[in-house]
């Protein structure tokens, strides 16, 4: 094997290398980044919060391994090809036609490549369609261009709607996170550590209900119902939107779930019945102890400074 040769297979190893790291990291960096919503510069999927977002998680950084390594050895194999073919290294080219290992191992080795991905894949596809028996049941109703949600097991019924900027600003000095166009008027308030079925429909045309730290997206079809179901394991605020096209503000229909403490769902849902208002004090409260903040003074403080960051 000429010196050259040698160069050129010990570069292809060392850039396999030094791109399967990079690969590695990228998978997971989703898992550094703020809970719930997405962030600048992100890299990968938001942090998941449900069996089924560790599922998808995991197995799309096995995927992003995969065809990492795939794509390195296939540019290596080029490398190879362009150097050590071309016609000034390799002025008589071979006649060779057949080489039945080559031949066995480019049709072995895609099949075991594929059991590999098929194994976790059927697994997923199973326990996202495995429904354990639900703690809670809310219906999320698309329509255009804001969510309708039912606790049928409480006789529940509320509109959610998003924001506006103005109704941001007056939320945010009440103490609430509000991201522009993910926070509503009226989020979905559920328990953590409970099965949460989700039924879902429309009343015009298809939406899509998808909350990504969840692992959870399910089409609202009018005249259907669709379910799908998670099981939220940390307390905290989490965002989603439409995901499927419905019309001229179809990017205006945020989805909002807060996640809290058995005791605070029960304080809630009981204030929500006969008070709006109670209830919007108990999740701010919720919040803000969440977040570490005594007091919505801290609140508008901390989002302020948020604010001129994010300006620089």
């Amino acid at each position: 094997m000429s010196k050259r040769m040698s160069r050129v297979i010990f570069g292809s190893r060392v850039l396999v290398r030094i791109f399967a790291l990079i690969g590695a990291f990228i998978a997971g960096t989703g898992h550094s980044l703020a809970q719930g919503k997405p962030e600048n510069w992100q890299l990968g999927f938001q942090e998941g919060v449900t069996p089924i977002a560790h599922q998808i998680n995991s197995f799309h950084n096995l995927l992003l391994i995969i065809i990492t390594l795939i794509a390195l050895f296939v540019l290596a194999l080029l490398i190879i090809v362009v150097v050590r073919f071309n016609e000034k290294a390799n002025p008589v080219p071979s006649k060779t036609t057949h080489n039945t290992t080559i031949e066995v191992l480019w049709t072995v080795i895609p099949i075991l490549i594929l059991i590999v991905i098929a194994v976790p894949s059927f697994r997923l596809l199973f326990a996202q369609y495995t429904y354990p028996p639900a703690d809670v049941t809310i219906k999320a109703i698309g329509n255009q261009w804001y969510w309708s949600y039912e606790y049928p097991d409480s006789d529940v019924s509320f509109d959610s709607v998003m924001l506006e900027d103005a109704e941001l600003e007056a939320a945010r000095k009440e103490g609430f996170e509000a991201p522009r166009l993910l926070a509503v008027d009226n989020p979905v308030v559920v328990p953590v550590n409970k099965v949460v079925h989700v039924l879902v429909t429309a009343s015009d045309v298809i939406h899509n209900w998808t909350i990504p730290a969840f692992g959870s997206k399910i089409d609202g079809v009018p005249g259907r119902v669709t379910q799908t179901w998670f099981k939220a394991e940390k307390e905290g605020v989490y965002y989603g939107q439409c995901s499927e096209l419905c019309g001229i503000r179809h990017a205006f229909m945020p989805i909002t779930v807060h996640v809290v403490s058995d005791s605070v769902y029960e304080t809630w849902l009981k204030s929500v019945q006969d008070d709006e208002e109670k209830a919007r004090k108990v999740l701010l409260q919720a919040e803000l102890k969440r977040r570490g903040i005594k007091n919505v003074a801290d609140a508008e403080s901390i989002q302020l400074d948020n604010k001129t960051q994010m300006n620089r």
